[in-house]
């Protein structure tokens, strides 16, 4: 591709404020695309894609809260199209590993784009710093439906080196990435682990999705929100993805970071400063 303008989907959210700061790094002109900004983006606003699309090379899609919820996947193959009818020729998805109800996305990408790439992602890390997890975190109380099930947990400096080089390199091009952490980890596993780094106590209760919703629901989070996640959590909390791959260390071409160093990182950001929830 010799004449490159990147459109980043979420562009300051967790993935693409990411992706933005490696591809300005690179000196590669980037258009960020979020609801409020220069370009305002809203996956069910038909009315906002255009502007967005015109002129871009290449797109990072991400669609929150989640690719699998219902209906997603007909909005997915709607904009894929538009976005191939105005000579974006190179998509990135973040998918999810796992999920039966995202792969219609998958699909709907692989069929329609010149050139692909999908990264289905395992949990993220930073969801207990910088998403629903940080108020449990702050009250000490890791609540979630998820028994004993272990989890590769992903960096998301690891995942977004990996889609800033699917949208600017060709050798990323039509490859589904499986990407994963480089251990596997228990929910009591990550409350150690942030104890450690922390200095606090964090406890891990497991729970019913009742539970879950109901302490999700002391941050303010809809309940249409919570409900949606804690059906999915049920899903896909049952150990199929209780398994260790090596897509992202071979994309990457290093070892993949540990969740001990996130924890140690967040730490000193001090994002789990007890006082910090005062403040939400």
């Amino acid at each position: 591709m010799t004449t490159q303008r990147v459109l980043v989907l979420g562009g300051t959210g967790r993935t693409g404020a990411r992706i933005v700061r490696r591809l300005a790094e690179r000196a590669v002109p980037t258009r960020v695309a979020s609801r409020q900004g220069e370009y305002p983006f809203v996956w069910e606003d038909r009315a906002t894609w255009d502007a967005a699309l015109k002129g871009a090379s290449s797109a990072y899609l991400c669609y929150s809260p989640d690719l699998a919820f219902p209906g997603v996947a007909e909005l997915i193959a709607e904009f894929t199209q538009r976005a191939r009818e105005l000579g974006v020729n190179r998509l990135v998805l973040l998918s999810g590993r796992g999920e039966e109800g995202a792969q219609a996305s998958e699909r709907a990408v692989q069929t329609t784009a010149a050139e692909w790439t999908i990264v289905r992602s395992s949990w993220f890390a930073q969801n207990f710093s910088e998403h629903f997890l940080l108020g449990p975190v702050l009250r000490g109380r890791l609540v979630l439906p998820a028994g004993d099930v272990v989890e590769p947990f992903i960096d998301l400096e690891d995942l977004a080196e990996l889609a800033t080089a699917a949208l600017i390199e060709d050798r990323h091009a039509n490859t589904v990435y499986e990407v994963t952490g480089p251990r596997l980890l228990s929910m009591h596993d990550v409350a150690a682990e942030i104890s450690a780094a922390t200095g606090r106590s964090i406890d891990y209760a497991p729970s019913t999705a009742e539970e879950f919703m109901a302490d999700l629901a002391r941050d303010g989070i809809p309940r249409d929100d919570t409900q949606a996640l804690a059906e999915l959590f049920e899903e896909i909390l049952d150990g199929r993805n209780a398994t260790v791959t090596s897509d992202l260390e071979s994309a990457l071409g290093r070892p993949c970071r540990d969740f001990a160093d996130y924890a140690r990182r967040s730490a000193t950001s001090n994002v789990w400063q007890t006082g910090f929830q005062d403040q939400r």
